[in-house]
């Protein structure tokens, strides 16, 4: 009876991890770029930036979301969604706002530092957009709280017409390389909601909201973490 009892332990067990996986295409599609990026060989970090094509266009120093410059010594980084969902919303039309002032914030006492939004990296499905240095703090997470003084601010772009999960993949390849860069452990690659923003409601944010469950990080988060960790393994491998 014991024994019975045993497999019919694990048989359940079995079908809740089953039941816990997030479905639907896009994380079909993530499980997908997960086992072949486990199903490779060793690359470099200069062949996987190749891959995600990094384009550098920057807000010019001293202006906008760069008018003030604060130091950042990364150890964690952020990912973000846009939920902006026009057609032209893509990495392009995201940097461009940024150079022109566009993406206003109040700046208050505890809020906004500098009237501005900024972050340092935008992805959509065809490219990653740098608007900053990584060693400058954006304002992207949680006014001056941690968020901003510590960590890479990576904005996914959900533009109508794009490929949503091929934008998810590049962001894990970013987020891969760096961590590499700057020795940043996984549990230190985040997302919006795990910063508190003092004096909104609520404070924590359901951000990236398609890789949130019920509003906070869980199975779909997990698959995107297991996502980018397929690909460190790949760069760790290189040496």
């Amino acid at each position: 009876m014991s024994r019975v009892f045993r497999l019919l332990t694990i048989v359940l067990l079995a079908l809740a991890a089953v039941s816990c996986q997030p479905s639907g295409p896009l994380y079909d599609d993530m499980r997908q770029m997960r086992y072949m990026s486990q199903s490779r060989g060793p690359l470099s970090p200069q062949a996987m930036l190749q891959e995600v094509r990094l384009v550098p266009d920057m807000v010019p120093k001293g202006r906008h979301g760069r008018r003030v410059f604060r130091r950042l010594d990364p150890r964690y980084i952020t990912v973000h969604s846009t939920q902006n969902y026009s057609t032209q919303a893509d990495a392009r039309q995201h940097a461009l706002a940024l150079k022109r002032g566009a993406l206003k914030a109040p700046r208050r006492k505890n809020g906004n530092r500098i009237g501005y939004l900024i972050w340092h990296f935008s992805v959509d499905d065809r490219m990653v957009v740098q608007h900053m240095p990584t060693y400058e703090q954006g304002e992207h997470a949680d006014f001056d709280g941690p968020g901003n003084r510590y960590s890479i601010g990576i904005e996914m772009c959900e533009n109508r017409g794009g490929h949503l999960a091929i934008t998810v993949d590049r962001t894990a390849k970013l987020c891969a390389i760096l961590m590499k860069q700057y020795n940043i452990p996984l549990q230190n690659v985040v997302p919006h909601y795990h910063w508190e923003r003092r004096g909104v409601n609520p404070p924590h944010k359901d951000c990236p909201n398609f890789l949130m469950d019920n509003g906070r990080p869980g199975a779909r988060w997990r698959l995107f973490q297991q996502l980018v960790d397929a690909h460190y393994r790949r760069l760790q491998q290189h040496g």
